[in-house]
């Protein structure tokens, strides 16, 4: 009996939950695409030394984050072994770009270059 109110409840308020993480990931990496191109535009005129390729993929890769927790999250109400194939693929893809943004922004710290 317990196991059909936990179903019921996860059922209900986890795709909720799951979408509210996807949403702030787009959000973040809006924010940043936007804070990206204003400092992109400002370093072509007026010479700023404000980093924006660290920063912006500091920005990517923490969309990323909340993204993939969305993901994870949805392994929980998967109903049949296709969804979970697509899946574990969607969340392999965002692991590897993960990876090389993270890659990107070590490589970015050493070279020191806006």
């Amino acid at each position: 009996m317990h196991t059909g109110i936990l179903e019921n409840l996860i059922e209900q308020y986890l795709p909720p939950l799951i979408h509210i993480l996807e949403i702030m990931g787009i959000f973040i990496l809006v924010v940043g695409a936007v804070g990206a191109f204003y400092h992109y535009c400002k370093n072509i005129f007026f010479q700023d030394t404000f980093r924006v390729k660290f920063h912006f993929a500091n920005t990517m890769a923490m969309a990323l984050e909340f993204k993939l927790a969305a993901e994870i999250l949805k392994t929980v109400i998967v109903r049949s072994w296709h969804e979970l194939v697509m899946l574990g693929a969607i969340v392999i893809l965002r692991i590897l770009m993960t990876v090389i943004i993270q890659w990107e922004i070590k490589s970015e710290e050493n070279t020191k270059v806006i």
